[in-house]
């Protein structure tokens, strides 16, 4: 298959392919007719069947204006065509917005914002962070990752789960608008979970016992941000 992308174009947001397939199933319409729209009514003559189904094979990823285009002719938005976005640029991607859009929602010179999205490093104060959430519509985990602080809060959860949770109540408190009970009661949540599996790993393992454990911690380790918010939301119910 010669799959055939212009030579020069921006770096491509998270793209859901599944969801490219089926929302084209869904209209009746071949790949064929996906490129003939995206030629004929965006201006994009290079699009050919065979491209069109590289990115629903996950071969290819189409590029901003090509996303856009594509959600033209599947009469979608390109939201639907996107994956869960984890950078400043793909979350606005997924709410359809222009840059200067976002820029001016937030108090920032256009030019300021775009270069954060290209260095994908957030530096805004914390009104303009209360002003990004809002227009991107983000939830705190979201806000969390774009304006780069996952990195420390995972330092400290993978902390507070191997050694004492009480420890990190007040700083990960601090990182975060949460109540600090809620970070307490979720903090020691995750320490019991994390001891519990490794006792647990230990106990039925036998022989092969140390290497088990050490699997099955490193596993639950790599994943705490994602545990934390689980577990964030199931006690905020």
């Amino acid at each position: 298959m010669r799959v055939h992308q212009p030579s020069a174009q921006q770096p491509t947001p998270p793209f859901d392919a599944p969801a490219a397939r089926k929302l084209r199933l869904a209209l009746r319409m071949g790949p064929e007719h996906v490129a003939y729209g995206m030629q004929a009514s965006f201006g994009l003559p290079y699009v050919t069947p065979d491209l069109v189904v590289a990115w629903e094979r996950g071969i290819a990823a189409p590029s901003t204006t090509e996303l856009t285009a594509l959600a033209g002719v599947l009469w979608c938005s390109p939201g639907d065509l996107i994956g869960a976005p984890r950078t400043l640029r793909e979350h606005r991607i997924a709410r359809g917005l222009a840059p200067e859009d976002v820029a001016r929602a937030v108090g920032l010179e256009l030019l300021v914002y775009v270069r954060m999205e290209e260095a994908d490093e957030w530096r805004g104060n914390e009104r303009q962070s209360s002003a990004l959430a809002e227009v991107l519509d983000l939830s705190l985990a979201d806000l969390v990752t774009v304006t780069g602080h996952e990195t420390k809060l995972a330092e400290m959860l993978r902390n507070a789960v191997t050694t004492r949770w009480q420890a990190y109540v007040r700083p990960v408190g601090k990182l975060l608008p949460l109540d600090r009970r809620l970070v307490g009661d979720v903090l020691r949540a995750l320490h019991t979970e994390y001891q519990g599996q490794m006792v647990a790993t230990l106990s039925w393992s036998g022989g092969a016992a140390a290497g088990e454990a050490d699997d099955a911690g490193r596993d639950f380790l790599d994943r705490i941000v994602d545990r934390f918010w689980s577990v964030v939301q199931r006690n905020s119910a």
